[in-house]
């Protein structure tokens, strides 16, 4: 990978987006304190400059870990918000419960993601803004992400980038390290993304890139995983009802 050469592309796609799709309009980013979210607000901030990017924290309660992202907004220099989602998210579940709905684990799990994706946009409407999505194409193609929760977003920067392509972006951009190296979690629950997945993240790249995985039954998840998730980057179906009948 040439990374220099990808780094400097990728800023100018955001740049040519934001011509065409939101002139003058702010980047708006969730900032997780993880990889995927630190670079693309750094991409934004090479592409837009510091005073058109905005972040927003969005603990669930106590965040362990808000201390990253509060390290990534204060070494770009970026405008950003504290938004809590605690009462949201115990909102919806109890109006759930009061409806007569049991919540499955995977709601819960689900939910706050897309308490997240409201909140984005409600940040960014009020900012003249564009939200970010900050997937990358690793765990786009095993559907490791929240439909309409992080997978929503205006524009994504690393959506056809890999996890060791992404973390490669992050060193040349000379983030600090402990964001870039951070090991991958998506905070909902208490085991780390490789764990949930059954792989590793090196894996899964080498098998994306080279179609080469040695363990059979891990490539067989793989694959399984890439099948029953694909319908997530697809537009919604629509149905086409004939000229003739209408």
């Amino acid at each position: 990978m040439n990374v220099e050469k990808i780094t400097k592309d990728v800023v100018n796609w955001i740049q040519r987006w934001f011509e065409a799709n939101g002139k003058g309009c702010n980047a708006v980013i969730g900032v997780s304190g993880g990889k995927d979210s630190s670079i693309v607000t750094a991409l934004c901030v090479d592409a837009l400059g510091k005073d058109r990017v905005i972040g927003v924290l969005m603990p669930n309660g106590e965040q362990s870990d808000i201390a990253d992202s509060m390290q990534l907004v204060e070494f770009l220099g970026i405008q950003y918000y504290v938004c809590n989602i605690k009462e949201s998210v115990d909102g919806v579940l109890r109006s759930l419960e009061t409806a007569g709905v049991v919540p499955t684990t995977q709601t819960k799990i689900n939910l706050p993601p897309r308490i997240r994706m409201s909140t984005l946009y409600a940040v960014s409407q009020s900012h003249n803004g564009r939200v970010a999505n900050t997937c990358n194409y690793s765990e786009d193609y095993v559907g490791y992400s929240t439909r309409y929760g992080d997978a929503a977003g205006d524009f994504s920067p690393l959506g056809k980038l890999t996890v060791q392509e992404v973390k490669a972006i992050g060193k040349y951009l000379g983030l600090p390290e402990n964001l870039v190296d951070k090991t991958p979690a998506d905070g909902l629950c208490s085991k780390t993304d490789e764990d949930n997945l059954g792989f590793t993240y090196a894996m899964l790249d080498r098998y994306i890139r080279t179609g080469v995985c040695t363990d059979e039954a891990k490539k067989a998840r793989i694959d399984r995983l890439h099948v029953l998730n694909e319908f997530k980057l697809k537009p919604i179906p629509c149905f086409e009802p004939k000229a003739e009948d209408l």
